[in-house]
């Protein structure tokens, strides 16, 4: 059995269309769908009112919460399987902790309790930055949450540190029928004028797609090396995008957040859903 899609919902406007979002993708991809919710309602039972047979108020709103959801994604969509829990935990903790058996994890952009003003939301933002299994926050404009650019963007690291989002945005390209752009900055450095970085981003780029378009021969893909800084082009190109994909290196021992400035751009900025996928980097042997 595959995996599910996991996706964190806790009533919140911003958690409506990642349900919505994930339904879809659960539709592409074939897979079952999970719906959590952390609450810690348990910690507060004796400071709040019971409800009925002496249900906490709290356990009531949990349950609300989640069964909302899973009546929202049977609507959109009836026979995707879902499946829904009250996790008892903080919100970041239960998604990380259903990160470990999930085929990727979806999130709204901003929750409940928010300060206003704040472009991604603090749940957001650090399971983005520490799941080891892909995240997507789902943002941006209409079209781009409606899918219907048919295009996604690649933002293409080294060989080295991008094999894992290179080969979920094949994957993702494949099953969505859709264009895949796939972006690689360069920039050159004003003391080193003449050395063709470039050439160079080229052929890192050819290297990176040369095992995924042999393993995907029917995605259309277009590469390009562009100069700047790799923010900037992946912000604007979000625009035209119903996704943009960006690797984030998840080092062996290091247990805090580990987001590039990239990702952490897109993620408050991006015009369309935003997948960050980690990539394993194992520390080098001590001599």
């Amino acid at each position: 059995m595959r995996l599910p899609l996991v996706v964190g919902v806790d009533g919140s406007d911003g958690s409506l269309p990642a349900v919505d979002w994930a339904v879809d993708e659960a539709v592409r991809h074939g897979l079952p769908l999970r719906l959590v919710h952390g609450s810690l309602w348990e910690r507060y039972e004796v400071r709040t009112p019971s409800v009925g047979q002496d249900r906490p108020a709290g356990q009531v709103l949990a349950d609300h919460i989640v069964a909302s959801a899973a009546e929202r994604a049977r609507r959109r969509n009836p026979d995707v399987k879902v499946s829904a829990d009250v996790l008892l935990s903080g919100a970041t903790d239960s998604l990380l902790h259903e990160g470990d058996n999930a085929t990727a994890l979806v999130t709204g952009s901003r929750g409940h309790g928010e300060l206003k003003g704040l472009l991604l939301g603090s749940v957001g933002l650090a399971v983005a930055a520490r799941a080891h299994c892909p995240v997507i926050v789902v943002r941006g404009d209409k079209a781009g949450l409606a899918g219907t650019h048919q295009r996604i963007l690649l933002g293409a690291g080294t060989p080295a540190t991008g094999e894992e989002a290179t080969r979920f945005a094949f994957r993702e390209a494949e099953a969505r029928g859709c264009v895949l752009d796939v972006v690689r900055a360069w920039r050159r450095p004003a003391h080193d004028p003449d050395r063709d970085h470039e050439e160079r981003a080229r052929a890192e780029l050819d290297d990176l797609l040369h095992d995924a378009l042999a393993g995907h021969p029917d995605v259309r893909v277009r590469p390009a090396a562009v100069e700047g800084p790799a923010r900037k082009a992946l912000v604007h190109r979000s625009a035209a995008a119903d996704l943009v994909i960006v690797g984030a290196r998840r080092r062996q021992g290091h247990f805090g957040l580990q987001l590039g400035t990239v990702a952490h751009t897109l993620l408050h900025h991006a015009e369309c859903p935003v997948a960050v996928v980690p990539q394993q980097v194992w520390r080098e042997p001590a001599p």
